[in-house]
């Protein structure tokens, strides 16, 4: 692969708990998190400040307990995002970079908590940042955490690596006859209501004027590529 120059100095990175599980649907699938975190390692490598949001749908999806209060389910569901954290952590450390858990709920003998201040400081010592539990609270999805982290940060772009190749205008999975949507803005997003995030973040990097990038996870060198603002997958933006 020809050498790349990075696009952006400082990311946010949403992987989805279901793209981490692959085919099998449930659990964490060590190909996809290995591939993941090789990529993840070249852009360190380049000087790209890393800050990571994981989903915890792999394990648990607060929704999916229509019988239980939305609150604790939404609890349980910021306890699988720790879950997919710590191994991404652990994978990452595996080769020899520096990373930090930070979480929105206090789990002092797990992670760190969320201290933005902390986490900026991580940044500027080339630490890869992950972020866990999404915003802390609940009916709040980890899409609105990753956004928030994003604008905390002052993120240069949010990431959001999902199954599909990005934005359609309808849902390719029913529809055939789907397009790829390659540029949108926000208010288009929200307007039209395309699946790309939901309302909460996607407005929130609006008023905030964060991009948003959506791709496919399973490309080759996706992430890498994203980064280094090759054409790929969605933009969205504010103009």
């Amino acid at each position: 692969m020809e050498k790349l120059t990075p696009k952006y100095k400082r990311i946010i990175l949403k992987l989805s708990g279901e793209a981490l599980a692959g085919e099998k649907g449930f659990g964490l699938d060590e190909k996809i998190i290995a591939g993941v975190v090789d990529q993840l390692v070249r852009v360190h490598e380049m000087g790209v400040e890393i800050g990571i949001v994981l989903g915890g749908g792999n394990f648990w999806r607060g929704r999916q307990g229509t019988s239980m209060d939305r609150t604790t389910a939404d609890h349980m569901g910021m306890l699988a995002t720790v879950i997919n954290s710590l191994a991404m952590q652990d994978a990452i450390e595996q080769r020899g970079v520096p990373v930090r858990v930070q979480t929105a709920l206090n789990m002092i003998s797990v992670a760190e908590p969320f201290i933005l201040r902390k986490a900026l400081r991580h940044f500027e010592l080339g630490r890869i940042v992950i972020f866990a539990c999404g915003t802390g609270n609940p009916y709040c999805s980890t899409d609105t955490g990753a956004a928030l982290r994003a604008c905390e940060t002052n993120a240069d772009i949010l990431l959001l690596a999902k199954n599909v190749d990005g934005i359609y205008d309808s849902d390719p999975k029913t529809n055939p006859n789907a397009k790829k949507i390659d540029k949108i803005t926000h208010m288009e997003v929200i307007n039209r209501g395309l699946k790309a995030m939901d309302t909460t973040a996607i407005t929130m990097c609006m008023d905030n004027d964060v991009p948003v990038l959506a791709f496919a996870l399973s490309e080759k060198d996706a992430i890498v590529r994203a980064i280094c603002g090759e054409r790929t997958g969605t933009i969205i933006t504010n103009e």
